[in-house]
């Protein structure tokens, strides 16, 4: 993994952690945030680099505020 993703792969893991505790589905998660399921999963496997606006709009859809995604 190099070096630009790894801040990537930490804000995908938060968001996968958030979502099982919030007892969602990607599906549901991505309804929520009005995204496509098969983009929640690139996501949370590190596999997309997500923009501020698609992080927000996770962020809201988790009932989170966004700086908590980027807290370790």
């Amino acid at each position: 993994m190099t070096n630009s993703r790894q801040p990537y792969k930490q804000v995908s893991k938060k968001i996968a952690s958030f979502r099982k505790r919030k007892g969602l589905s990607q599906e549901k998660l991505a309804l929520n945030a009005d995204l496509n399921r098969a983009y929640i999963g690139y996501i949370e496997r590190g596999e997309r680099k997500p923009t501020v606006s698609t992080l927000a709009k996770i962020a809201k859809a988790l009932g989170v505020k966004l700086d908590q995604l980027f807290q370790p």
